[in-house]
C-alpha cells in the first residue's frame, strides 16, 4: 500500500488513536515521510504501550476525549490531515447506554468537525459502519448523525476550506468485540461456537483493506464525499465452519438467537447512494446531497434511474463459500498466530 504524497512532511492527528485502526495506520506510516503523528485519546496504559512498541520520535500522545473541545482543540493545532475513529463501537452497550453512544459518536464527531474546521486543517476523514445505514440500534443511529453532521459542515464550507469527508465499511475481521476471536477462544475451550442466526450474513473486510479505504478517501475526496468499500460477505455459520475446519475442531454450534440491536443482513449503500454513486472500482464515491431548503423544485422532478436500483447489503453482495472464507481468514496474521500455537497447518493444503 502506498502513502499519498501530500503525507511527507506533514502532521496526522489520529482519534481513538489507540484502537485497532490506529495500530494498523501506525503500522502503514512507520516507514513513511510523515512528520508527526499524533494519537489522541483517552486510555494513558494504551498509550504507553504503543509508545514503548513503536518508539518512533515522530509520535506525540494527547490525553483527551472528543466530547472534551478544549482537549481536541489543543491536540488539532498545527494538523495537516485528521483520521477521526474514536467512538464507542459495540452494538449492546451502546443499546444499554444510548446517551453514551450520543455524547460520543454526535457530540464527539461534531466537536472533531468544528475543531478541524478552527484550526484549518487540510482534510479530515470521518470513519462510519454499515450499521449506519437503515440503523436498527443506538451505534449505528448515531453513527448516522455523524454521517449527518459531517455532511452538513461540508455544505455550509466554502472553497479553500477544510476538507470533509467520510467512509462507510463493514465489518472489520478481528476488530476488538467481534465474532471471530470469539469462535478461536470457544474453540480453545472446547465450549460450543455461539450463533446469533446462522443465515445472518456480514461483510468481511480484513483491517488493511480497511486503511486502503480511508487513504484513497484522502487521497479522491471533493468537499462531503462517502467512500463505500465494496466486500465480499458470508454467513455467520460458514464462519464457524470455516474456524472449525482450520483448528480441527469438532465442538458444536450453539444457536442463541439475535442479540440486541442486531440484524439480519447488513447494509453499505442504499439504492438512493447508489442513483447518484460513481463506481470507481473498488470503491463507490456518493456526492454529498448539495439540495438547500428549498424543496419545492424537488416535488416536479422524478429521478428514473432509482427505482431499477436496489440497496447494496451482504445478503446480495459477493458471497463466499466455505474454502474462500478459510483462505481469507489465513490472511489474518492474528488467526495464523493462532493456528501456529495450535500446531495447525497455515496455509491450506
Amino acid at each position: 500500500m502506498t502513502i499519498h504524497a501530500d503525507f511527507q512532511n506533514a502532521t496526522i492527528l489520529i482519534t481513538g488513536g489507540t484502537g485497532s485502526f490506529g495500530n494498523a495506520l501506525l503500522d502503514l506510516l512507520k516507514n513513511s515521510q510523515v512528520g508527526q503523528i499524533r494519537i489522541f485519546s483517552r486510555d494513558e496504559l494504551k498509550q504507553e504501550l504503543m509508545r514503548i512498541r513503536y518508539n518512533d520520535p515522530r509520535l506525540r500522545f494527547y490525553i483527551g476525549d472528543v466530547r472534551d473541545r478544549a482537549s481536541l482543540d489543543g491536540a488539532m493545532s498545527g494538523v495537516d490531515y485528521v483520521f477521526h475513529a474514536a467512538a464507542l463501537k459495540q452494538v449492546p452497550s451502546c443499546e444499554f447506554f444510548p446517551m453514551q453512544a450520543v455524547q460520543t459518536n454526535v457530540i464527539g464527531s461534531m466537536n472533531v468537525v468544528e475543531s478541524a474546521i478552527k484550526n484549518n486543517v487540510k482534510k479530515a476523514v470521518f470513519l462510519s459502519t454499515d450499521k449506519a445505514v437503515y440503523p436498527v440500534n443506538a451505534m449505528g443511529m448515531t453513527k448516522a448523525l455523524m454521517e449527518k453532521i459531517t455532511g452538513a459542515a461540508a455544505r455550509a464550507a466554502v472553497e479553500g476550506n477544510t476538507v470533509l469527508s467520510s467512509v462507510r465499511y463493514g465489518n472489520v475481521m478481528y476488530s476488538r468485540g467481534s465474532v471471530i476471536p470469539l469462535f478461536i477462544e470457544q474453540i480453545k475451550a472446547g465450549k460450543p461456537l455461539t450463533l446469533t442466526v446462522p443465515e445472518m450474513t456480514r461483510f468481511l473486510l480484513p483491517l488493511p483493506h480497511a486503511i486502503e479505504l480511508v487513504t484513497f478517501a484522502f487521497q479522491h475526496a471533493n468537499q462531503g464525499d462517502l467512500f463505500v468499500k465494496k466486500a465480499p460477505a458470508c454467513t455467520v455459520q460458514m464462519l464457524a465452519q470455516a474456524l472449525l475446519e482450520l483448528f480441527g475442531s469438532s465442538v458444536p454450534l450453539k444457536v442463541i438467537g439475535m442479540r440486541h440491536g442486531e440484524k439480519i443482513y447488513e447494509t453499505l449503500a442504499t439504492r438512493e447512494e447508489l442513483a447518484k454513486a460513481e463506481d470507481m472500482g473498488d470503491y463507490y464515491r456518493v456526492p454529498m446531497d448539495d439540495r438547500d431548503l428549498n424543496y419545492g423544485k424537488y416535488f416536479t422532478e422524478g429521478d428514473t434511474k432509482e427505482p431499477t436500483l436496489d440497496d447494496y447489503h451482504s445478503h446480495n453482495t459477493q458471497q463466499l463459500d466455505l474454502q474462500e472464507v478459510k483462505q481469507l481468514l489465513l490472511t489474518l496474521p492474528q488467526v495464523r498466530a493462532e493456528l501456529q500455537a495450535a500446531g495447525r497447518p497455515v496455509e491450506l493444503a
